[in-house]
């Protein structure tokens, strides 16, 4: 084993690392859990505290089924340098553009299929003006209506990365959307609830009736108040690691 080797493991196995994993790991179940996942598709990744290394589900594996010991370590440039399982290489482009040129610590990406169908819209994100579940995403949001096929090499990446413009929340036009946040239970908390309220606008619109959003300053307000606040969202990541162990 080589010193560079010897570094790696032991990084992979620190106890705050470990504790990374651990939460990537949840909040992949519990993304499969609540169906947002696809197939082996799609990717959460979390960077790993003063280092230029981030932690991400690797290839072939159901979101269901991963477990801590499967994570695998991933430098800046989206090369795998620990783990026992390859990477996706749509995976490391993205995410590493992300961590790198937004400057996000934990980045989550799905085509989970309500949010996804409101790319494929004409106004190509949610209107954070509806539901209350909406608000909390008022002023947060970002759109890439420039859908450019597969993220196979670092150009598109970066791409992707700079039309987030500082955004937490981008929705990718008839492709899916990105999630970011500080914290991976705060991540997946925005996830879950990005999933409902775009899930209430699909099937408001639906209806045919006219809806009827709120004025901006309220949606304004609605999300500031999320924000002040968030032991709601550790609980609920905490009950969903007593649920899915």
């Amino acid at each position: 084993m080589t010193t560079s080797t010897l570094v790696l493991n032991t990084l992979f196995d620190a106890p705050a690392v470990t504790r990374l994993r651990q939460d990537l790991a949840l909040a992949l179940r519990a993304a499969a859990h609540h169906g947002l996942a696809e197939g082996v598709c799609n990717h959460f990744s979390v960077a790993i505290p003063d280092t230029e290394h981030f932690l991400l589900n690797p290839r072939g594996l159901l979101w269901s089924e991963i477990g801590a010991e499967d994570i695998v370590i991933v430098d800046k440039e989206g090369n795998k340098i620990a783990g026992r399982h390859e990477v996706e290489p749509t995976a490391m482009f993205i995410h590493a553009a992300v961590h790198r040129i937004a400057r996000k610590q934990c980045v989550l990406h799905t085509h989970m299929p309500y949010a996804t169908a409101l790319t494929l819209t004409e106004a190509r994100a949610l209107d954070a003006t509806l539901s209350q579940n909406a608000m909390r995403f008022y002023g947060r949001v970002a759109v890439d209506d420039r859908y450019n096929g597969l993220a196979l090499d670092s150009g598109e990446g970066e791409r992707i990365a700079n039309a987030m413009n500082g955004a937490d929340i981008a929705f990718l036009g008839n492709h899916g959307v990105i999630v970011c946040g500080e914290r991976i239970d705060y991540a997946y908390d925005d996830l879950y609830y990005l999933e409902r309220a775009c899930a209430a606008q699909v099937i408001a619109l639906s209806s045919g009736l006219k809806l009827c959003p709120v004025d901006e300053s309220l949606a304004a307000r609605v999300a500031s108040q999320v924000q002040s606040e968030r032991l709601q969202s550790e609980l609920f990541f905490e009950a969903l690691r007593r649920q899915l162990r």
